[in-house]
């Protein structure tokens, strides 16, 4: 019985620490050397600087408004 609760407790501790992706310590996100730190920091801004557009884009927010008073045509021309 004793055996069987070691164990259990044992299977816990790794699905709430290791099977998410947590760690009981932080683990470091950037790369230590400055070149790779600084090319992984320039990717994750320039993402964090699109998904405002993509946000627009997946929500058809980056159409024109047809509840104007004026004609408004979505597509290339006059």
């Amino acid at each position: 019985m004793r055996k069987t609760f070691v164990i259990f407790a044992l299977l816990l501790f790794a699905a709430v620490f290791v099977g998410d992706g947590c760690a009981p310590v932080p683990l470091p996100r950037y790369a230590a050397a400055p070149q790779v730190r600084v090319e992984e920091l320039l990717t994750d801004s320039e993402n964090m600087r699109m998904i405002g557009q993509e946000w627009e884009r997946f929500w058809f927010l980056d159409q024109p408004s047809h509840l104007t008073p004026w004609r408004t045509h979505g597509g290339l021309g006059p």
